[in-house]
């Protein structure tokens, strides 16, 4: 302690690092009472958990041989037990940043503790950011004692020094016992229920004193309760330990066992720290934690289970060594426990920073100015202001607002807090409580999640009236939510309180709790999570997210819901929740608690946000364009309605779009149109990129700019169909070189009868197909370019089936000629068949063009 005494007097902060058992929590407070730079000033010590809290008021109250109230006090968010005498005040999580909201310069305040620095909670983090921007600007004289008993010093140290030297680090063995360290990994196929149970029956079996275990939560803890109720021996107690427990059940599970009986205390990591359960000699460590995460993708904070750090095992064996050596059973192994992080990561970088947000707006400087162990992460912190932005607790200038600072002012979410505050001003202020209370503490029903009803407003029901019953219910929790709910509403205003002690309200609607608007109220704290019905259970959300409920669920047919809770996506190969298909839902998330809302209530919370959205698209049925104008919110379509749209801008882009797409197919096509096409496709292959590229491909691919001029007046398919194709692409090619064109590939070419006939220009040669006879006489071979290119000539018999293809007539005649006249005029008797055509006139036939 003099070490510790003389660096707070002198640099006014310091780090304690002792171990589990040491006194750190309770006797150091009461051992710096009497220091001269105290005076009569009051310490402040948070503690991240409220049983933490109460438990280490009332040690340090006894060993003063006080009433907790006295000279020893705590402060949590549901208790206060303080007095005008009270020096030493241990308070919990936002209590310290309300109070440095309040007034920075923390008056009467002549030292603040931070004990278990190491969790790093949010709510510690930030108050020690505050508190050190306080000491910096308003109150150097403050005093500043970190401790724990597992912590990186370094970083600590350095922030607490600030623009000086670090902090000075006093370190202390303390009393602690030694702690036996067994390692117990469990089987192959054995569940965690089942590893941690038989390690507790061969505790109880192999080792003297009271066992404490570590489980994840509270299901897990009941799993175990239930195994351990049929084969534990009849002298042993099983006493659960979590959070959401009554005051009472905390207290009989931290009570030493009555003489001649031992206990299996089952807890969370809410006994990890700052506790002492009295008579424990053994701990059972099952290696796992929840720790909250946040997906920045869906805006949703889950409670993820994962392996603990090595920290936190060192934390939870050091509570079988507080009075006595002792054991620490490990369900996992050595070799594992190398590979687990040494400590856990900081929650700001994990969680929903939208109540840290709005507690920085409130102090009114940004994160980047503040003493932050870690800063928070910049894009989740942009998207929580945006979010309070959408709430109204700041506005565009990115300031709180009136409505922000009334938020900043209640012990809940920023979501919940904007509902309370907004449903107050309404008249529903009970609504909102009952609520709030229940999103924040647990649910009012018992069951496996997957069955459970997701209505919301039947849970608020029976909260609301308590004559309501619910075969799902679980009165313990109905009544712990119901406390909740009345503390929130003693929170809110003046008027608000006196009527809750008089058990009026502001209106019948509020007290009508068969019609309280449950939808209404929940929306005003998820306006993002507006939901549209899309046929057989599905929903999408405002911002396009895809949910589900299973068939039976009570909200399974409505149109519109605000969802409270979100499940995650089911993996690929999942089970389906009860009343769904496999393959139903895909990536949607299964809706877990949520409330009806019709569209009045839609269009009111929604406000401005609702836009007007007119679109031209291609209705396929019709097989035609059709106006469509959609009231929308987001994703989702409030309403639409449809009819033939009018000319214009968006008219006109739907048509081309609609040739695009069809690659052009829509459009009517002429032969003329595909022999023009052909004809340039072949300059541009014979002569270069002097000629313009029209094929199919190049046309969609400037569709834009030589389409949408000739549709400014268009309505529809039949304005396409109206298209001249062949007029396009001559005004592509220039009108002024068609006669050029003409000159080089002409459309035709006459042949020795005097017909013209048309030339193919799609293949690598121009083409035509001609019956022999008609070329009799022919002594040049038919060109094009000016006689540069050579035509290839398909010559037909006179059934019109190809005999020779040829480049050179002239060579045909006097070469492969004598074996096909051989071969013909056996098959063709009555047709001419002579020795020489280059000399014969071809016979006679009716004048006219041939095409192909």
């Amino acid at each position: 302690m003099h070490d510790l005494r003389r660096a707070l007097a002198g640099t006014g902060h310091a780090v304690l690092v002792a171990p589990p058992g040491a006194g750190k929590t309770t006797i150091v407070p009461l051992r710096l009472l009497d220091e001269p730079w105290l005076g009569s000033g009051r310490i402040v010590m948070l503690e991240p958990r409220r049983l933490a809290a109460r438990a280490a008021a009332r040690r340090m109250a006894s060993l003063l041989g006080e009433e907790v109230g006295a000279t020893v006090g705590f402060r949590t968010r549901d208790e206060t037990r303080v007095s005008r005498t009270t020096r030493i005040e241990v308070v919990t999580e936002g209590i310290l940043t309300r109070r440095l909201q309040r007034d920075a310069a923390l008056p009467g305040t002549g030292l603040v503790v931070f004990d278990e620095i190491h969790e790093r909670n949010l709510q510690t983090d930030l108050a020690l950011a505050l508190v050190l921007d306080a000491r910096a600007v308003l109150v150097p004289d403050l005093k500043v004692l970190a401790m724990s008993a597992t912590l990186d010093t370094r970083r600590v140290r350095v922030l607490l020094g600030g623009d000086g030297p670090p902090a000075p680090v006093i370190e202390s063995e303390g009393r602690s016992f030694p702690v036996e360290i067994r390692w117990r990994p469990p089987g192959p196929r054995d569940r965690p229920a089942e590893a941690v149970h038989g390690a507790v029956l061969h505790a109880l079996r192999h080792d003297a004193g009271d066992v404490l275990v570590f489980l994840p939560g509270a299901a897990d803890i009941r799993r175990v309760a239930a195994r351990l109720g049929g084969s534990k021996p009849a002298d042993v107690d099983v006493r659960p330990l979590f959070g959401a427990l009554s005051t009472a059940e905390q207290d009989a599970a931290l009570a030493p066992s009555p003489a001649g009986r031992r206990r299996v205390v089952l807890a969370t990591d809410i006994a990890e720290t700052s506790l002492t359960v009295a008579g424990v000699r053994v701990v059972i460590d099952g290696g796992q934690v929840r720790t909250p995460r946040f997906d920045t993708r869906s805006g949703l904070t889950r409670l993820e289970t994962g392996p603990t750090s090595r920290a936190s095992a060192e934390q939870r064996a050091g509570r079988a060594g507080r009075t006595s050596p002792g054991v620490a059973y490990r369900l996992w192994s050595e070799a594992e426990h190398a590979m687990r992080v040494p400590f856990a990561a900081p929650e700001i970088t994990t969680v929903d920073l939208a109540g840290l947000a709005l507690d920085l707006a409130e102090w009114g400087s940004p994160a980047v100015d503040l003493p932050f162990l870690d800063p928070p992460p910049a894009r989740a912190l942009s998207e929580a202001r945006t979010l309070l932005t959408d709430l109204g607790a700041l506005g565009p200038d990115g300031r709180i607002t009136t409505l922000g600072r009334a938020m900043a002012a209640l012990p809940v979410h920023p979501r919940l807090a904007r509902m309370l505050v907004v449903a107050d001003e309404r008249g529903l202020g009970r609504v909102a409580a009952a609520l709030a209370a229940l999103l924040e503490e647990r649910d009012v029903l018992r069951g496996r999640l997957d069955e459970l009803s997701t209505d919301v407003t039947e849970r608020v029901r029976l909260l609301l009236d308590a004559r309501r019953r619910h075969p799902d219910a679980d009165e313990r929790s109905v009544q712990f939510v119901r406390r909740r709910a009345q503390e929130l509403l003693r929170r809110l205003d003046p008027g608000l309180r006196a009527e809750s002690r008089s058990g009026n309200h502001r209106t019948n609607r509020d007290d009508d709790t068969h019609e309280s608007p449950v939808g209404s109220v929940l929306a005003l704290a998820y306006p993002d999570r507006l939901a549209q019905a899309r046929g057989a259970g599905r929903f999408r959300l405002r911002n396009g997210t895809g949910a589900w409920l299973p068939t039976g669920d009570p909200l399974f047919g409505e149109r519109f819901l605000v969802i409270a809770d979100l499940g995650p996506a089911r993996p690929a190969g999942a089970t389906p929740g009860r009343g769904a298909a496999a393959s139903d839902h895909g990536d949607d998330h299964r809706i877990r608690l949520a409330a009806a809302l019709d569209q009045d209530d839609v269009e009111a919370v929604a406000g401005e946000d609702i836009e007007r959205v007119a679109a031209v698209t291609w209705d396929d049925e019709r097989d035609d364009l059709r106006a469509r104008t959609e009231r929308r919110l987001g994703a989702l379509v409030l309403s639409s309605t449809a009819g033939p749209p009018e000319a214009g801008a968006a008219t006109t882009a739907a048509l081309v779009d609609r040739a695009r797409r069809t690659h052009l197919g829509v459009l009517r096509w002429t032969e003329a149109a595909r022999v023009l096409q052909a004809r340039i496709g072949f300059a541009r292959r014979a002569f270069g990129d002097v000629w313009p590229d029209v094929s199919d491909d190049a046309l969609v691919g400037s569709v834009d700019d030589w389409l949408a001029p000739r549709l400014t007046r268009a309505t529809g398919r039949a304005d396409l169909e109206r298209i001249d194709v062949r007029g396009v692409i001559r005004d592509l090619v220039g009108p002024h070189r068609v006669p050029e064109l003409d000159r080089l590939l002409p459309p035709t070419v006459a042949i020795a009868t005097g017909r013209e006939v048309a030339v193919d220009y799609r293949g690598d040669a121009p083409a035509i197909a001609v019956r022999v006879q008609d070329l009799f006489g022919t002594t040049v071979h038919p060109t094009v370019a000016q006689g540069r290119i050579p035509i290839a000539v398909t010559l037909l018999s006179p059934a019109g089936r190809p005999v020779q293809v040829t480049a050179d007539l002239p060579g045909f005649w006097k070469g492969s000629w004598t074996d096909v006249r051989k071969d013909m005029a056996g098959r063709y008797p009555k047709h001419p068949w002579p020795v020489d055509p280059s000399t014969e006139r071809p016979p006679a036939r009716r004048a006219g063009r041939e095409r192909r």
